[in-house]
């Protein structure tokens, strides 16, 4: 099958998990396109139906009728605006009251969709709706910042990467533990000096997270990069990626080296981009290092 059949078929599949091959919209007589107009409605102060169109997509007649429609039902009042061209559109009480009941309605619907999985798989399905979200209509990153490590983030990073590593590669408390012991040991030897974990912050949220330790005097090690799923792809890894790279050169060191697992092909990408060269590959664990040396400073 060809990826535009993967798509048709994806959509198929999705429009009767989510019921909108029924006359009418979670029981009730409007359809679709008229439930997605009173949620638009309902969500905006005084909207145009200029503002509609370009929330919605939809045809100007086509739109224009649905409207006339609401105001004929008693859903949805038309005032003048200040352009006197245009009409401010509003819910009446028994507009309200109609998209209240659809709202209530569609929300018991999804949790019951949900609630028929695991917890792991409702975050598998929720990452991926946020995924295709992300992808086909693409919003500008909000800004982040860049920090140091302090009391908290260290039990952070180890339970973000226990759980995420547990919903998309099925690994178990023993890969936990073995973050645990890595993260348990950056605090009890940590060198200001000559080490340094950094924490990426967006809107107050903590979003990725990546440190760097002594392994001899010329050598450092890149350990526990991190970025979340709603995150990615925006830069943070490749940020904080380069961020040891610059604190490595700071701090005199020759070479940087990191151990991952071939699984991870997002971390990997980042590494190579960023200069890193494969050296050594045991099962499924790949060896990377940096000679700095071949890096021109900024």
């Amino acid at each position: 099958m060809d990826r535009p059949e993967i798509v048709r078929s994806f959509n198929r599949f999705y429009t009767k998990q989510i019921h909108v091959l029924q006359e009418g919209i979670l029981d009730s007589p409007l359809s679709l396109t008229e439930a997605r107009v009173l949620f638009e409605l309902a969500q905006r102060e005084n909207p145009t139906a200029t503002d509609l169109l370009t929330a919605l997509a939809l045809d100007p007649g086509y739109l224009s009728r649905i409207l006339d429609a609401f105001v004929r039902q008693g859903l949805v009042s038309k005032k003048p605006g200040r352009d006197r061209r245009q009409r401010n559109l509003s819910l009446t009480r028994a507009g309200r009251g109609t998209f209240e009941s659809l709202d209530r309605k569609s929300h018991r619907e999804a949790a019951a969709m949900l609630a028929k999985l695991s917890e792991p798989d409702q975050s598998r399905l929720i990452a991926a709706m946020k995924s295709i979200e992300s992808i086909l209509e693409p919003k500008p990153p909000a800004p982040y910042m860049l920090r140091s490590h302090r009391p908290g983030d260290i039990g952070w990073i180890t339970h973000r990467h226990g759980v995420l590593y547990a919903q998309e590669y099925g690994w178990d408390e023993k890969f936990e533990a073995l973050v645990a012991g890595i993260a348990a040991k950056f605090v009890e030897n940590f060198e200001p000096q000559r080490e340094h974990c950094w924490i990426a912050e967006q809107d107050g949220n903590i979003v990725g997270s990546i440190t760097l330790v002594k392994k001899s005097a010329t050598v450092a090690k890149l350990r526990l990069l991190y970025v979340e799923p709603s995150t990615r792809g925006s830069g943070i890894g490749s940020r904080l990626v380069q961020e040891c790279i610059r604190f490595a050169r700071e701090a005199g060191y020759r070479k940087i080296t990191l151990w991952t697992n071939k699984i991870l092909l997002a971390a990997r990408r980042i590494y190579e981009r960023e200069g890193f060269r494969l050296v050594s590959i045991k099962g499924d664990f790949e060896t990377w290092e940096l000679h700095l040396w071949s890096i021109k400073a900024p």
